[in-house]
């Protein structure tokens, strides 16, 4: 990872439906642009994301996304869809006066740079994908329904413990209803099992850190209650088979397709099928890594990336 570096500009772009959407920008102000997507939905920026990209060449624009991070209101449902953040992100880069970017997203950032790619293919340059998810059923019950509990299955009694076991057979929608009701303190609660389970899993080898980050209040009320806004409504998006229908839209734009190899959180079977669906992207698989891109491997590979885009 390059050093860290703080933003040479902020700002917050006005929706005009009630949100204030965070952006920065930080290196180079004459280099080429690029934007970084997070995940989540709901994860917000993290400050560290700055530190993919060489700051001596690249001009790098992050925001966090509606109703997370420096975006406000804090962990607002109301007019927030994947087509009004990919209306935000298009809108950020008239503003800055950016004729084309390169756009770098990791799990849900990877679903929004994809949409937000075949929304908007010329104005992309390039993308960076990593921990691949398209927003369909089978993953999402992967994750939060039937999958990854064989794997960590004493994290998914943490998981399950908010939830009557006479609501168990749609968790989603369990956890939906409270996350969305009136108990700020169940809500909360259910917000911290929901994002610990992520917290807990993303990595290969289990990190306290990323588990403890997961689990504060404020961060993990945003994360729960925008990912299950999302995941219960399918993304917003017209059809699950959405991205790989429309590939034809981006099959010219230079891609790089990261994933590690055991990545729990959106396995590796859904890169592959993008893969497979567009084999002119390089598509590289971490053996020794999970989710998290800053597992060394994950983040070694990003890192490469953007230094031979930026022409290193």
């Amino acid at each position: 990872m390059y050093p860290a570096i703080e933003p040479y500009a902020t700002d917050r772009l006005d929706t005009g439906d009630g949100h204030q959407v965070y952006f920065e920008q930080c290196g180079n102000p004459d280099g080429p642009a690029i934007v970084f997507l997070h995940g989540g939905p709901g994860g917000g920026g993290d400050t560290n994301a700055r530190r993919f990209f060489d700051p001596e060449r690249w001009r790098i624009i992050l925001l966090d996304q509606r109703g997370c991070g420096r975006s406000r209101p804090h962990a607002e449902l109301a007019n927030n869809t994947t087509w009004h953040l990919i209306d935000d992100i298009e809108a950020i880069r008239a503003r800055l006066g950016i004729e084309r970017w390169s756009v770098f997203g990791g799990s849900w950032g990877s679903t929004l740079s994809l949409l937000y790619a075949q929304a908007h293919p010329a104005r992309v340059q390039a993308l960076v994908l990593r921990g691949i998810f398209m927003l369909r059923r089978s993953e999402l019950t992967w994750f939060y329904q039937h999958g990854a509990n064989m794997v960590w299955p004493e994290r998914w009694q943490d998981y399950l413990a908010p939830i009557p076991a006479a609501e168990r057979d749609d968790l989603l929608g369990a956890y939906h209803r409270r996350l969305t009701g009136p108990d700020r303190e169940e809500a909360l609660r259910c917000a911290r099992a929901w994002s610990v389970w992520e917290g807990a899993t993303s990595c290969l080898q289990p990190s306290e850190a990323m588990v403890g980050k997961f689990g504060a209040d404020e961060f993990a009320l945003a994360m729960a209650r925008i990912e299950c806004h999302y995941f219960v409504n399918g993304g917003f998006l017209e059809r699950e088979s959405q991205i790989l229908d429309r590939i034809d839209r981006i099959r010219h734009i230079p891609a790089v397709i990261v994933q590690g190899r055991y990545d729990m959180v959106c396995p590796v079977q859904s890169a592959w099928e993008l893969h497979r669906a567009w084999p002119q992207a390089d598509f590289r698989v971490v053996p020794d890594a999970g989710h998290s891109a800053f597992e060394p491997g994950i983040l070694h590979e990003l890192v490469s990336a953007t230094d031979r885009l930026a022409g290193g």
